[in-house]
């Protein structure tokens, strides 16, 4: 077991793996902006060094500064947590160069999923049904009609370095779909340095559930269950739960048999996500593999029981999987709502600033991840996530009940957050029936 960990990254989820270190006798180093001096995961942590100015590009996704910080402070692993560097090839190359465990996989499998397209032709070979499109990168116009008359439109047009919504254009039309196609190039240039992009057709009303997957060095593979992400704006996740209500035992069990498949064909080890599109016909479709931890992960820990943090550092320790297929069991229903520093009547507009006051819920059933206090300021410069708040219930309805009255118990003073959205879609009657699917808000809450 590694006896001191470097934590890429801050906020929430620097705390979360903080904590699961704790549990695992692991010293912990923090490493932090200028402007998170006094951030709560500073003072968490064993040791913390400063690793440059405020914006990300001169801190949390400085290269060099991070790896001469684990140098320095002896540490012998990094967890790049989520966001930054999570995701990034060449920073997980560079610590296997100097000796330091990357906790995730291999830099070359992250290179590989992180290819949309390698990824699809991938998993494809292996039998996982992917949505129809493209083949491979599409590079002209005429290329990109040919393949939309073929599959039918509407389409959407995806970055293959993508993430995170960015990169992404649907087109209706035939007329539509040049600048739908000019427009997705240059947002994936600007994103990802990478104008590559390919043709998917577009599944009216699909869910986004995605299943959780945890493999050792030994060939040990299993999935935890799955979570629905269905509800989101723009492409971005704000309310996930676990299971999902879609979902019956046999295309459970399918699908999970599918994800593992998945994740054995690209060999990977760590905690990673498979994700799928499911159409009204329960027909699924692979979109992606997130090769780190998730945002989301709290939902599907609440209903197995399971810490994912920490097996994903015994993991990269070299352990075998302490758990086997046949061990996990859900129980309940768990959903996470993501509070946001964001005012959902000025079309969710970011609203930085110092809180004033800070109430969590607590009670039977409710888990805060958090790094937030009274006095803590929210940066203009990084994700504005305030909180992940967490319910478990015995059922669906319960669950929802108690998130109902954890958000009305949490009190977050001074600036707008994303609190009353969240019991809007907790009040909305077709939410309550489990009718959700990805453009569930633009339909069914005029956003």
């Amino acid at each position: 077991m590694f006896a001191k960990i470097l934590i890429a990254n801050r906020g929430e989820i620097a705390i979360r793996i903080i904590r699961a270190c704790r549990d695992l006798g692991i010293a912990t180093v923090a490493v932090y902006s200028q402007a998170d001096k006094t951030s709560m995961h500073v003072s968490m942590a064993d040791q913390a060094i400063c690793i440059g100015s405020a914006p990300a590009s001169q801190s949390y996704l400085n290269i060099s500064n991070i790896i001469a910080a684990a140098k320095n402070t002896g540490a012998d692993a990094i967890h790049p947590g989520y966001g930054f560097l999570a995701e990034n090839a060449y920073f997980a190359e560079l610590c296997e160069t100097n000796d330091i465990k990357f906790i995730g996989p291999k830099s070359n499998v992250i290179e590989l999923m992180g290819d949309k397209v390698k990824a699809r032709e991938l998993v494809s070979s292996e039998g996982v049904p992917l949505v129809p499109g493209s083949a491979g990168a599409v590079e002209s116009f005429a290329r990109a009609a040919q393949i939309a008359d073929a599959i039918g439109y509407p389409v959407m047009i995806k970055a293959s370095a993508g993430g995170g919504g960015k990169g992404m254009r649907l087109a209706h039309s035939r007329n539509a779909l040049e600048e739908a196609l000019n427009m997705a190039k240059m947002e994936a240039k600007g994103a990802f340095g990478n104008d590559e992009v390919y043709i998917e057709k577009y599944i009216e009303e699909p869910r986004h559930i995605e299943f959780q997957i945890l493999g050792d060095e030994f060939g040990n593979m299993i999935h935890l269950g799955e979570r629905d992400c269905s509800l989101q704006r723009r492409n971005q996740k704000l309310l996930e739960e676990a299971p999902s209500c879609m979902l019956d035992a046999e295309l459970r069990e399918k699908m999970g048999a599918t994800a593992v498949t998945a994740a054995r064909a690209a060999n990977y080890t760590s905690a990673g996500t498979i994700e799928f599109l499911v159409d009204r016909d329960k027909n699924y479709y692979f979109i992606e593999m997130n090769t780190r931890i998730q945002v989301e992960h709290p939902v599907t820990e609440m209903v197995t029981g399971i810490d994912i943090v920490k097996e994903q550092i015994r993991i990269a320790a070299g352990e075998k999987l302490s758990i086997a297929q046949s061990d996990v069991n859900v129980n309940g229903w768990a959903i996470e709502c993501r509070i946001n520093a964001e005012d959902p009547d000025r079309n969710f507009m970011p609203s930085p600033g110092q809180i004033t006051e800070y109430w969590c819920p607590g009670g039977p059933g409710v888990r805060v991840d958090s790094s937030a206090y009274s006095g803590y300021t929210i940066s203009p410069y990084y994700d504005s996530m305030i909180a992940k708040l967490i319910v478990w219930g015995r059922t669906r309805a319960e669950a929802i009940e108690r998130m109902r009255r954890a958000l009305l118990e949490f009190q977050v003073g001074n600036v707008q957050t994303t609190i009353p959205f969240h019991l809007q879609v907790l009040d909305n009657a077709f939410f309550q029936k489990g009718e959700v699917y990805t453009n569930f808000i633009q339909r069914r809450m005029g956003g």
